[in-house]
């Protein structure tokens, strides 16, 4: 069982911003993944029961420990199309426990979501806010490994733009999530510092 006493939650908020993030929903840290399931509707109606923050703690830290396991979704072709799983120890030991501790500190318990609007045009912000969680960018400080290491990967603008714009694989598209103008803010974050760090 997870004990919250000697848990570090500010610890927790900030693996949880770098590694989770891109694949759920959490209000009260400003992400917005659909990878995942929302985790703030997840543990609303248990709170609401009165579930203590041990309870939900702890099924937190079981699922980071085991994973997702295998997911496949049954399409409308009679085909079953593997989707993204949740890796197994994403983080381990006092981290785990400290992430645990920070989502059952704060899900489900109303926070206000940062809406894509609140970053403006600022790349460095849409992309901690919108894309830390899934890729590595050292000058963002983030090592997401669901999508590409971008620093690796050295991406142009142009293609950044059509990634975000379209999405593609587990990426879901941001046409309609965020503006063009933040979309080309982000891309041209992403072009000039990826792999310069």
């Amino acid at each position: 069982m997870a004990s919250s006493a000697g848990a570090d939650t500010q610890n927790g908020q900030q693996l949880f911003t770098a590694k989770c993030a891109g694949c759920h929903t959490l209000a009260a840290a400003g992400a917005g993944g659909t990878i995942g399931p929302n985790l703030d509707n997840a543990f609303a109606v248990d709170r609401q029961q009165g579930y203590p923050d041990s309870t939900i703690e702890n099924v937190v830290l079981d699922q980071i420990r085991l994973g997702s396991g295998s997911i496949a979704t049954y399409t409308t072709n009679k085909k079953f199309t593997p989707q993204t799983t949740m890796p197994a120890n994403l983080v381990t030991g006092q981290d785990a426990i400290d992430v645990a501790a920070y989502v059952a500190s704060v899900a489900g318990a109303g926070g206000v979501a940062a809406s894509p609007s609140s970053f403006g045009t600022n790349g460095e912000a849409i992309f901690k806010g919108e894309c830390a969680g899934c890729h590595t960018l050292a000058a963002a400080g983030t090592t997401g490994t669901i999508g590409p290491n971008l620093d690796q990967l050295m991406p142009a603008f142009a293609i950044v733009v059509r990634q975000v714009t379209n999405g593609g694989a587990v990426m879901p598209a941001f046409k309609g999530k965020l503006s063009a103008a933040q979309i080309n803010a982000v891309a041209k974050y992403v072009a000039s510092v990826a792999g310069k760090k």
